[in-house]
Parts: C-alpha cells; structure tokens; sequence
C-alpha cells in the first residue's frame, strides 16, 4: 500500500516537469529564433516561416490525438510521445542539414502540444479528489518554463555555447520524465468516494459537447487577447506612451500568471465565479490600460490584467472536469486546439487594427470579445452547476 501510494504520488512530478519542459521548450525557441536565424542565414520572413512550423504542429496534435489517447491510454501515449521528443530533439541538436531542422521542429510542435494536454488529462483521471488544486499547479508550470527558458538561453549563449544547447537540455529533460514514468509503474490509487469531489461526480457519465465548445470560445478569446497583447504591448510603450519599460510591463504580465494559478486551483470550488470574475474584469482594466497617458500607471496595471488573465486557464480545465466524462484527453484537446486558433487569428487582428484604428483602440476592440467570453462562461456555468447537483 505505501508503495503504491509513493508511485502515486511521484505521478504529479512527473506530469509537472514534463508540461514544465514543454513551456521551457516554447520559451526558449522563441528566444533562439534570431541565432537559428543567422545559423541559416534566414530572412525575417524565413524566420517567421521556420516559427510557423512549430505553430501548426501545435494545432494539430489535438485534432490527431487527442481521441487516441482516450482509446489507447493516456500513460502509454506519453510514453510514445517522450520517445520521439527525446528523438526529435537529439536529431536537431546533431545535425546541422537545414530539412532535418524543420523535420525535427515539426515533430517538436506535434509532441510538446499532444504532451501538454494528455499529461493534464492523466492528472485529471488520476487525482479525481486533490486533482483540481494540481490543476492551478501544472498550468503554472507552463508559464513558469516559458519565463525561465529566455533566461537560461541568453546565459549560455553569452557564456558561449550552441544555440542547439536548447535542444540538449530538451532531450535530457524528457529523458527524466520518461524514466520517471517508468519509476511510477503507470498506477494512481487515488479513488474518488461520494463527497469527496463534487468536481469528479461526471467522471463516468457523458460528454457534454455544448459545455465543451462554450469553454473552447473562452479558451480562444482568451489566448487571442493574451498572444495580442504580449505581442504588442511593447510597442504601444514605445511608439504611444515614449517609454522604454514595455519589456518589464510584458514580464509583469507573465509572472503574475503563475500565483494567480496556484491560487485558482486552490479556490477550485469557485471556479465558476472566478472565471465569470475574470472575464469581466479584463476589459475593464483593459479600457482603463489604454485610455492611461501615463506609463508607470499601465505597467501597474499589467499585474491585475496578468493575474486576471492568469485565472481563466484553471478554471476551464476544472469546469471541463463535469462535462468531459472519461473523454478527458478529448475534451483538453479540443480546448488547446481553440487557443491555437485563438492565437493566430486574434493576433493577426491586433496588428490589422492597429494598423487601421491605432494600437489603443486596437487593443480595447480585442478585449472586447471578452463579453462573449462572459456570456459562455456563464452559461457554462450553469451546465457545471447542474451536473453537480
């Protein structure tokens, strides 16, 4: 029994470095970016081109993957899916031909994607009782890598070494978490008993695809404002405010995100109000943000807009609980595919109407989908409570 138990509860470490892992590896490319560039003597647009390629792996792996990891089990996909990122990443990291690169990147993409929603499904499944704080927890562990990685890629960088070292620690970071995993022997012997998760009472009932595709609008809007903003926060401190403290207002942004996760997934009974919270508040502090003159004023203000926005990510992925049934790892899949979505498009808007209305008004109009984000959380919500009677 305390065996068992110690292999329980070594599961959640593992599922966290492997989505910690996966931030580090999205955080890190985008800091390498200019010196793959220069290695392939590539253009800005090549370089946009080389970025993309991860991207619509990214959006793939849900779509591809997601049901399969439902049929085949969620531990044996993992599996699978660590070895060919150990592979991918060992192949970049020793070869230099420029097809092997992409070849390589493409599979990143697909792994770190399929990786990140089946290893919150697994923890799903198998904390059905302490499974929603884990939550705020393993979604911190994405943002946390995402904000580390830049660090660590320009200190070895400067200290001389290969942009490729990304990629080494990559490998050997999987390496870990499949060992780990293995270390584990695949077991969860935490057993949900009436009452002790209100949250777990659907595990074995349907799957709810209303309720799911009301999260996936949230989702999309969610992760479009924040790709926009975080793009072009920078330049509405330099070309609007004349301030050079854009980059400390975007690190702001990010850093509040990961307390603000570890306290939702505490709070998880809540997180029907806290996401109707968040949703409101967004484009409130958004409309008073980009009406400010004064810079130090909107730097502030990154902090409640970041720890909103930080929020909304645990909240779904709880609510998603009651209405995913044992389609777990469908119904997150569904749910990352909308951010990637939402990435694209809403960012593409954000310049598009910068362009047209000016940065302000562009920035006000993106949260301002924010108000069907408000209305799907709400009536998700209702959904959510209903199954939880």
């Amino acid at each position: 029994m305390d065996d068992s138990k110690r292999s329980h509860d070594f599961l959640w470490i593992v599922l966290f470095l492997i989505v910690f892992i996966n931030g580090f590896e999205a955080g890190g490319y985008q800091a390498s970016l200019w010196n793959i560039g220069k290695n392939y003597d590539l253009s800005v647009t090549s370089m946009g081109l080389f970025a993309s390629v991860e991207l619509f792996a990214t959006m793939l792996a849900p779509l591809i993957l997601g049901g399969w990891a439902d049929r085949t089990g969620k531990a044996k996909c993992i599996t699978i899916l660590l070895a060919l990122q150990i592979t991918a990443a060992t192949l970049i990291f020793f070869t230099d031909a420029e097809k092997f690169f992409i070849g390589g990147v493409f599979f990143l993409g697909l792994t770190t994607s399929a990786l990140q929603f089946i290893s919150i499904a697994a923890l799903i499944d198998a904390y059905p009782i302490s499974g929603s704080k884990k939550i705020g927890y393993i979604t911190s562990m994405y943002a946390f890598g995402a904000l580390t990685s830049p660090l660590i890629v320009n200190y070895y960088l400067g200290k001389g070494l290969s942009w490729r070292t990304l990629f080494a620690l990559l490998a050997i970071g999987s390496t870990v978490s499949l060992i780990g995993l293995f270390k584990t022997k695949n077991t969860a012997t935490e057993t949900a008993v009436a009452g002790d998760s209100a949250q777990s009472k659907n595990s074995a009932g349907e799957f709810i695809i209303g309720g799911i595709l009301l999260l996936c609008t949230i989702m999309c809007i969610y992760v479009g404002f924040e790709n926009g903003f975080a793009f072009f926060v920078d330049t509405l401190f330099t070309d609007v405010l004349k301030s050079g403290i854009g980059k400390y207002a975007l690190s702001l942004f990010w850093a509040v995100m990961i307390p603000s996760r570890v306290i939702v997934g505490h709070f998880s009974k809540y997180a029907r109000q806290i996401l109707l919270t968040a949703t409101a508040a967004i484009p409130i502090i958004t409309i008073i943000l980009t009406n400010s003159e004064n810079s130090m004023l909107v730097l502030l203000l990154c902090i409640p807009l970041g720890f909103a926005s930080g929020a909304i990510y645990p909240c779904v992925l709880n609510i998603m609980k009651t209405m995913a049934g044992k389609k777990t790892a469908t119904a997150t899949g569904m749910i990352t595919t909308a951010t990637g979505i939402g990435g694209v498009i809403f960012t593409a808007l954000t310049g598009k109407f910068g362009d047209l209305f000016g940065l302000r008004k562009a920035i006000m109009c993106l949260a301002g989908f924010f108000i069907i984000s408000f209305l799907s959380a709400y009536f998700a919500g209702k959904i959510h409570n209903r199954n939880n009677m």
